[in-house]
């Protein structure tokens, strides 16, 4: 069990690659020039155009930044958000099993929910970003 203990940090970076990976998957075509269909499929949920950028953006630079492990817990909440409106908006309609259904955005939902707690870990831009800030200075 001991090994086990030794290896969560691996296993964070594993969790934060994984999901980095597919939102940034997902979201590149849209950031890079396919966004008027999801802005349109936006607004006719009553959220204002703008709401696609954010929806996207988040998910693609989110990603990048939680593979990194940088300001991993604010983009956990970003991605937290983005999926609970996926699944509300999109997918709860189609069940857990249909078509279009939500299987993916609640894992995904939840794979950002436990880094808000968690963290990127110690093999995180992060936790070296902690190591690095001298004893006794303050958090801004």
């Amino acid at each position: 069990m001991r090994l086990l203990d030794k290896l969560q940090p691996l296993a964070l970076l594993v969790l934060r690659a994984v999901l980095g990976i597919i939102f940034i998957v997902h979201s590149y075509h849209f950031v890079f020039g396919g966004m008027s269909g999801f802005k349109h499929m936006v607004e006719s949920f009553g959220y204002p155009w703008w709401a696609a950028y954010l929806s996207k953006y988040t998910e693609f630079f989110g990603g990048i930044l939680v593979i990194i492990g940088l300001l991993t817990r604010f983009w956990g909440v970003g991605l937290v958000i983005d999926m609970a409106v996926a699944i509300d908006k999109v997918h709860w309609k189609s069940g857990l099993v249909g078509e279009n259904n939500y299987q993916l955005p609640i894992a995904l939902g939840a794979m950002a929910f436990a880094l808000i707690f968690f963290g990127g870990g110690p093999l995180s831009l992060d936790a070296m970003w902690r190591r690095r800030r001298p004893v006794g200075a303050k958090r801004t």
